[in-house]
């Protein structure tokens, strides 16, 4: 198992990716065609592997659940990066939630 750090860093190095490929040509990188596609289309590949990754987990398919969950990270950091939001964005958020009870954070979210 490798620590956090280095897990982040790997999303981070990603994301980098992401953004460098958003403006190649859509036939070279699929990053470039989905942005192309523009965000209905990103919306509906994260989606699709949102629920891929339910049916992984549903099923207790362990390897597939893993697969799926690293397409679902993938297809979540292109509608990020197409979106103008940064990994950092997300880890800010998360940081200001620790230590909040998750039904005090999401009470707090609908007033």
């Amino acid at each position: 198992m490798t620590d956090a750090s280095s897990d982040i860093e790997v999303l981070q190095r990603l994301y980098s990716v992401i953004e460098s490929r958003k403006d190649e040509d859509a036939g070279e990188s699929y990053t470039a065609s989905l942005m192309r596609a523009g965000m209905p289309k990103m919306a509906q590949k994260l989606g699709e592997e949102a629920v891929e990754t339910v049916i992984a987990a549903t099923a207790g398919n362990d390897e597939q659940l893993v697969g799926e969950s690293a397409d679902l990270l993938y297809h979540l950091l292109v509608v990020w990066a197409a979106s103008g939001v940064s990994p950092d964005d997300v880890w800010t958020e998360l940081a200001r939630r620790e230590g909040t009870s998750g039904i005090a954070e999401k009470a707090s979210r609908d007033k």
